[in-house]
């Protein structure tokens, strides 16, 4: 078996600066907009690509893979956003086996109501901190990392269940 390779210690000084920032950050923004707003991350993060997409529907199988939630999760998801009228499910007229998502009007309320303070949150933590040198270089850092992950695997993992 080979040996692991370890981390040097500014790889993981960099790595746990990664995992903090990605916890705290997405804290903070989450309990500002439930506090705000009254959403969940998980119910803004549906929002999103549904406000987005045309008329507000998307199939419920690729509002999953825009989410990059596997189906059960998903599933419950959507299932407690009906609940509290923020989107409804419909059978897919295409695909007997598929169902779609449509944002209700309660829903696109919601997110143009919680839309502003988040940005402004984003803004205030992430982007206002940093260069445009910054920027550029996060930019350039994140699209190579996405570009090396296992693309396949991951919708897989997602496709399952």
């Amino acid at each position: 078996m080979d040996e692991p390779r370890w981390l040097n210690e500014q790889e993981a000084r960099v790595w746990r600066s990664y995992i903090h920032l990605k916890r705290d950050l997405s804290s903070l923004l989450e309990r500002q907009m439930l506090r705000d707003d009254g959403l969940s991350a998980a119910e803004f993060a549906l929002l999103v690509p549904l406000s987005e997409s045309e008329d507000g529907v998307l199939r419920a199988r690729d509002l999953g893979l825009a989410v990059g939630w596997e189906r059960s999760r998903l599933s419950h998801q959507v299932s407690r956003m009906e609940k509290r009228g923020l989107l409804v499910r419909e059978n897919c007229d295409e695909d007997a086996r598929g169902s779609m998502v449509r944002l209700t009007d309660a829903g696109r309320a919601a997110i143009v109501a919680a839309a502003p303070a988040h940005v402004e949150a984003v803004r205030r933590y992430f982007f206002d901190v940093l260069t445009q040198d910054d920027l550029q270089a996060l930019e350039a850092i994140f699209e190579r990392v996405l570009a090396g992950l296992p693309k396949a695997l991951a919708e897989e993992c997602r496709e399952e269940d």
